[in-house]
């Protein structure tokens, strides 16, 4: 079989690299930092540890399918995979209360008229009817699916606008989703929650963004116990059982080309790989030189443009123990920034011992020069005294992770978020195959977009187009 190169030891790299290895190829993976896992970090300090990327898993069947493809060991042999219930706490402006249930629209109904007023569930449900037709029409085009040539037969707005009389009134973005058709700020602030977790502000994302929160509702939340590194740790495992080589602290400054396709890679050592695949994890914008990517400063064909949008991310140590009823997951809304996402997981692997918790505090912010990170932090800090009873006077210290420190170790300050249909395309990431024959791309950066299971898709789909070929139609 062939000798694959694959850039980047990410999520969606080593999705890929597995899958390869299983099909009988040699797979190498070069990775410039000294560990694997990409956005799926890892902080330690004092006995206290905490995940500096995603803290939660959607869609855990990206992953089964991995582990069942690839080896003996399914997933949860692997990893512990629990739920999380309630999926999430969310604290609005007004002091305001509620607990959505993990996976449950008749709990989430229930608990938001209880907690709003009578009608507030309703409105909630329709609108995630309308929402689950938006998922019926891009489920397998934007996740199952390589991305066609022409991409723009994805760009059309598969979210239905409700009737306005015999017409129905045309419905750009996920601001004006919650404007015409929630009718209480609560509801329009839970609804714009799902696209800032990624950065993406509600007035500017486009109305298919429903989806986020209508794959989160239905499919669930799930933790893996010891952090979610635990679960890069266990895809590298596999990658390692199908003989994957991995070398690190080794950068890849160049694609290869000759005879009109890859044919390696050329390191930062100087030294050259020869490949008759090359599959790059690493961010696309980052990476690639001019010949390889001509469509990236196109303006006829925008292709995942950089929304200017990252993750600042503030660990706590905190002395005492975890209070009873304490959610995994909180949101908090209001303040001059996005909401802030309180992550508190009750893992003993986390913390010194029972009398101490360690915290995730995250919110989406813009990456433009001379933001003041420091007072940012203590903003979020704050509002997270509004989930965490006594944040104040249990703080030990904390460890702020800016835009800048992403850069450092991934390569680009913008967290990537999922691929979204609209009408203009804007929102679609870069196709897996790339314009150059024998180039293939896997991650966050690529299709289907950011977030662990679509990377992890992302993986499977590369996979499948270098196994099978053009006639690839992804997964059935």
């Amino acid at each position: 079989m062939g000798r694959i190169v694959v850039i980047g030891a990410g999520l969606g790299a080593m999705a890929a690299a597995a899958r390869l290895a299983v099909a009988g190829h040699a797979v190498t993976v070069y990775e410039r930092s000294a560990t694997y896992g990409g956005a799926v970090g890892r902080f330690e300090r004092d006995g206290f540890a905490f995940d500096t990327g995603p803290g939660l898993l959607h869609l855990p069947a990206v992953y089964r399918d991995l582990f069942v493809k690839t080896g003996k060991k399914p997933l949860e042999e692997c990893v512990g995979l629990r739920q999380v219930d309630p999926a999430a706490r969310h604290v609005f402006a007004d002091g305001t209360r509620v607990d959505l249930p993990n996976a449950s629209r008749a709990g989430t109904v229930a608990a938001l008229d209880a907690a709003l007023g009578a009608g507030a569930g309703a409105r909630w449900g329709d609108f995630l009817t309308r929402a689950r037709e938006a998922w019926d029409r891009t489920r397998r085009p934007l996740l199952e699916e390589p991305q066609p040539a022409d991409p723009r037969a994805l760009a059309g707005e598969p979210y239905p606008a409700p009737r306005a009389g015999l017409l129905r009134r045309p419905t750009r973005t996920l601001a004006q989703v919650g404007a015409r058709e929630l009718g209480d700020d609560r509801l329009v602030a839970l609804l714009g929650s799902y696209a800032e977790a990624y950065g993406f502000p509600a007035a500017s994302a486009p109305a298919s963004a429903a989806v986020l929160p209508y794959m989160e509702q239905t499919f669930g939340s799930w933790y893996v116990a010891g952090g979610m590194r635990a679960l890069a740790d266990a895809v590298y495992e596999r990658c390692r059982e199908r003989r994957v080589e991995f070398v690190f602290g080794e950068a890849v400054d160049e694609v290869l080309t000759g005879a009109g396709r890859a044919v390696g890679v050329r390191l930062a050592s100087g030294a050259t790989v020869e490949a008759d695949h090359v599959v790059a994890g690493a961010p696309v914008p980052a990476l690639l030189r001019e010949q390889v990517v001509p469509w990236e400063r196109s303006d006829e064909w925008p292709r995942f443009p950089a929304h200017g949008t990252g993750r600042l991310t503030v660990l706590l140590a905190l002395r005492g123990a975890r209070e009873e009823g304490a959610a995994h997951r909180t949101v908090v809304h209001g303040g001059d920034h996005a909401p802030v996402t309180v992550l508190r997981p009750d893992d003993p692997a986390l913390r010194p011992d029972a009398e101490h918790e360690s915290v995730v505090l995250s919110a989406g912010v813009r990456t433009l020069p001379g933001q003041d990170w420091p007072g940012l932090a203590d903003a979020m800090v704050e509002a997270a005294g509004r989930a965490v009873p006594g944040l104040a006077g249990r703080l030990l210290w904390r460890e702020v992770r800016t835009p800048e420190d992403v850069r450092e170790a991934t390569g680009a300050a913008e967290v990537p978020g999922p691929a979204l249909a609209d009408a203009r395309g804007e929102w679609l990431p870069a196709a897996n195959r790339s314009p150059v024959p024998g180039l293939y791309f896997a991650g966050g950066w690529s299709h289907p977009g950011g977030g662990l299971a679509h990377a992890g898709m992302s993986g499977a789909l590369v996979a499948g187009l270098i196994v099978e070929g053009a006639e690839f139609r992804g997964s059935q």
